[in-house]
């Protein structure tokens, strides 16, 4: 199942990503599980997470180096959030 495209991506404390889709769609998303490795270590660096981007055509997550998320482990792995 193909899912919306992200129109925001916001880094939050504790390697967490807030979510915001194109259908209205909110959502956190935990990064604590990736950052360590010699390749997704480096998210473990607070600036380095900080300088997450969406990807082209909004279909996932990146950071400068290349380390990335696939779109469908972001939308499925993540947790809605309520609207208060």
């Amino acid at each position: 199942m193909l899912q919306p495209r992200l129109t925001s991506v916001k880094p939050l404390d504790t390697l967490r990503l807030l979510l915001v889709y194109e259908d209205g769609d909110t959502r956190e998303f935990d990064v604590a599980p990736y950052a360590n490795g010699p390749w997704y270590g480096e998210l473990a660096d607070a600036a380095y997470f900080r300088s997450v981007r969406i990807s082209d055509g909004g279909t996932g997550i990146e950071w400068p180096h290349g380390q990335d998320i696939a779109p469908h482990e972001l939308h499925d792995l993540s947790k809605p959030v309520t609207q208060s």
